[in-house]
């Protein structure tokens, strides 16, 4: 039985056919399942930072309602703008504006509790 070249090369195409494309396929499969593989990890990490970008999420705004005419920052309390009454007015005989009448009376007390005797 002799076989014509023709049909030779029929079978040997056939063989190798038969042999890449499994091969091809199940590579182009392998690879189509590490990219879906991969988009659900992307889309379980979306949602882990929408998540926690929900919880860590604060108030930007005052939560107090907005009225017309109203400032939103506090008066400041009516005894912050009286001076102390303990610190020496300007022009006073030896002391200075800024210093307070109970500080020269400290430090003559610590001069004397420092003092050998």
């Amino acid at each position: 039985m002799v076989m014509s070249g023709q049909l030779t090369f029929t079978i040997a195409c056939a063989v190798v056919l038969s042999a890449v494309v499994p091969g091809t396929l199940g590579y182009l499969s392998a690879r189509l399942e590490v990219l879906q593989s991969a988009e659900r990890n992307l889309h379980a990490l979306e949602t882990r930072l929408q998540a926690r970008e929900l919880r860590d999420a604060r108030p930007v705004s005052f939560p107090a309602p907005c009225a017309p005419g109203r400032s939103r920052r506090p008066e400041p309390p009516v005894t912050a703008l009286v001076p102390e009454p303990d610190v020496a007015p300007p022009g006073r005989s030896g002391h200075h504006a800024s210093t307070p009448a109970w500080l020269p009376e400290l430090l003559r007390a610590l001069q004397e509790t420092d003092a050998p005797g």
